[in-house]
């Protein structure tokens, strides 16, 4: 699928590009400075966005009030097509971040609740109960997510809000031409429900639509599989990698990568594409992170070899950093003209020899060899193999890696020689094509 072979850079559109955190209803363009982005994307080499909420809300873009009105602060109908478009028109598709669990207390039909009460013909669109009382004083209790009274649960039992819903990405699709939804809070969100949804839009025509789920913990095969889902956010790497570079021990990500995605029977997820990133719109940016901040070029080594599909989140790839703050404003910060550095030179060559080499997208896992500050492991498909090699430690290492082999450094183009052992300078990494 066109999906497993994404390189995708999040954007999170409020916060780049300038909106003011609560909304002021002023109308605004702010969401054509996205054609700006273009030129850097492409010299990046993502080929796919993934656009954080885009539609009308109170603040963050996640207290929805209308899921078919472009955010004012952002812009409006015609200016959100004309962004979608130029990036068509670039070859990067567009997904959009979906927010189906819950909406604000906004929302036109919450509001019509809240004015009719039992006589509202939306009060069977949430779950409520009219002996009860809210913190809002309301007269009536409703479900709402994870404790907040502000985020008020949509009942996805309701097949008028499933209709709802799917109208709406219908129109999006019609509208905005994306390729995929981000559908927040999937672990929230009720299965038969996705299931409806998965069905729903393997009915459009032609290429796949693609569904990534917004997943924590558990087994992502529960949402990961035939009938729901294409792929989920895998945030065990996602700690386990910046955990591991911390406390000089891969023994931790290593573990991870073959519990996942190992050859053994018992592993969990072999042969799926899930979401691979070191940061995002919800948790620290990965500069402020890492505590040796020269090793970021090791880590995104690390995530563009590893099994899944890549994410970035806008600004890391030039080391901005930012640590979560009230409403979460450090971690989305304004960025109108992205940065073009170092560690974004070696990002776009991490990019290129991914798109170059489908082993990267969909070879399997293997472990090769492993100490507490130097790995490498093996990527394996049709015939090719390429190993991810990387030292983290002061001095230099000669690992035991049980194979002879000629083999060509795809970062510098050096050819050596593997007899048994690979030699790792202090603090690099390599990533070798073998012969």
């Amino acid at each position: 699928m066109w999906y497993d072979e994404s390189v995708i850079y999040q954007i999170y559109p409020l916060g780049a590009f300038g909106a003011p955190f609560e909304n002021d209803h002023v109308q605004a363009h702010r969401i054509l400075k996205a054609k700006e982005y273009i030129p850097h994307l492409q010299k990046l080499g993502a080929n796919t966005v993934l656009f954080n909420p885009l539609f009308q809300s109170v603040t963050h873009g996640y207290n929805t009030t209308d899921m078919r009105k472009v955010d004012e602060r952002l812009g409006t109908t015609e200016d959100l097509q004309e962004v979608t478009e130029a990036l068509k028109e670039a070859g990067i598709r567009v997904i959009f971040d979906a927010v189906f669990n819950h909406v604000g207390r906004e929302f036109f039909a919450f509001q019509d609740v809240l004015k009719n009460r039992e006589a509202s013909p939306y009060k069977y669109w949430f779950h409520i109960d009219f002996g009860g009382n809210s913190s809002f004083n309301d007269g009536f209790w409703y479900k709402n997510w994870e404790g907040y009274d502000e985020l008020v649960s949509l009942n996805l039992k309701n097949p008028e809000v499933v209709r709802y819903i799917f109208d709406t990405v219908d129109w999006w699709k019609k509208t905005f031409g994306i390729s995929g939804l981000r559908l927040d809070v999937a672990y929230c969100l009720d299965q038969d429900f996705l299931r409806q949804l998965h069905d729903h839009v393997r009915s459009f025509e032609g290429e796949p639509f693609f569904l990534l789920g917004e997943t924590l913990h558990g087994d992502y095969n529960t949402w990961v599989n035939e009938a729901m889902l294409d792929s989920c956010t895998n945030y065990e790497c996602y700690k386990g990698i910046h955990s591991s570079f911390n406390s000089r021990n891969f023994f931790e990500i290593l573990y991870s990568f073959n519990r996942q995605f190992g050859k053994d029977p018992w592993c969990l997820y072999t042969g799926k594409h899930l979401l691979a990133f070191v940061d995002n719109h919800d948790v620290n940016r990965i500069a402020s992170v890492l505590e040796k901040k020269e090793q970021l070029p090791l880590v995104y080594g690390m995530l563009f070899t590893m099994p899944g599909i890549p994410a970035i989140y806008y600004g890391s790839e030039s080391g901005v950093e930012g640590v979560k703050n009230e409403n979460d404003t450090a971690i989305r910060p304004e960025i109108e003209t992205p940065e073009w550095n170092d560690l974004t030179d070696r990002i776009a060559r991490l990019i290129e020899i991914r798109k170059a080499e489908p082993v990267l997208s969909y070879g399997d896992y293997t472990q090769i060899a492993l100490t507490n500050t130097a790995c490498v492991y093996q990527r394996s498909h049709e015939g090719d193999t390429i190993w991810y090699a990387v030292n983290i430690d002061e001095a230099p290492v000669t690992l035991q890696v049980g194979r002879q082999a000629d083999a060509a450094d795809l970062l510098t183009g050096e050819n050596i020689c593997i007899d048994q052992t690979l030699e790792l300078a202090p603090g690099s990494m390599k990533i070798l094509k073998l012969q």
